[in-house]
């Protein structure tokens, strides 16, 4: 029974740290890239120390080609010079190092192809799966595109049945709008023809005269001639006060 319960409970925690992914796709890639930094790194930990393998034997190797060089030049002068027993000694040296640097060739040789394979094999691997990051990071903006569209279209359909439902609301108000711009224009058209014309030509009649009236004082005054504009008297000019008007 506890086994059974045990079981329920990770189901339920799997199902909710699911759920936790499917909604932060961006967090769990973001995890997935720092477990490939680190196994990147534990990887180049390895890669280093076969590197470093791979200098030894190279500085083994180079030490024993110098070392072969000086064995084969002291017993070639101790040869010609007739000291054959230094001679005999120095030659058995120098075969028993050439053995010895052969084999230690033959491992470096081995060492510098595993650290190109190993190499490549990484260089590959962190491609790969900067690759499928990659892509991954399009797959999720996407997809965030995607539902964002979604939802805006989701959002537009609902306005669009909400606005076809406040349809008679419109109507009533463009209604009453109407109603209210004829009655303004209404109230205007009696203002309008509640004036009297025959007053406003009156005293327009009267503001003119006097307007006259004033310009020819203020001739007289200033000496200045001014021509009659009187109607029926066209063209006619006389003296007015001892000046021509």
């Amino acid at each position: 029974m506890f086994k059974r319960i045990g079981n329920l409970i990770r189901g339920f925690f799997g199902l909710f740290v699911s759920g936790l992914e499917k909604q932060n796709p961006e967090a769990l890639l973001e995890v997935e890239k720092e477990n490939l930094r680190q196994q990147i790194s534990e990887y180049n930990k390895g890669l280093a120390a076969h590197a470093g393998l791979c200098e030894r034997l190279m500085s083994q190797v180079t030490r024993e080609e110098k070392e072969i060089r000086e064995l084969t030049a002291k017993a070639g002068a101790h040869l010609k010079a007739g000291n054959r027993k230094l001679a005999g000694d120095y030659a058995l040296r120098l075969q028993q190092l050439k053995e010895g640097h052969a084999s230690n060739v033959e491992q470096l040789e081995e060492a510098e192809k595993t650290y190109e394979e190993l190499k490549t094999s990484r260089d590959v691997a962190v491609k790969s799966a900067q690759d499928k990051i990659e892509s991954l990071k399009r797959d999720i903006s996407a997809t965030r595109i995607a539902k964002a569209t979604a939802e805006l279209n989701e959002m537009a359909a609902g306005m669009i049945n909400e606005i076809g439902g406040a349809g008679d609301t419109l109507n009533r108000l463009e209604e009453m709008v109407r109603e209210e711009k004829e009655k303004a224009k209404g109230r205007a058209r009696v203002a309008r023809d509640s004036i009297n014309t025959s007053d406003l030509d009156r005293m327009e009649t009267e503001r003119a005269a006097m307007e006259e009236l004033a310009l020819a004082d203020f001739a007289a005054e200033a000496g200045i001639v001014i021509e009659d504009t009187t109607p029926g008297d066209e063209g006619a000019t006389g003296p007015v006060d001892g000046k021509t008007m």
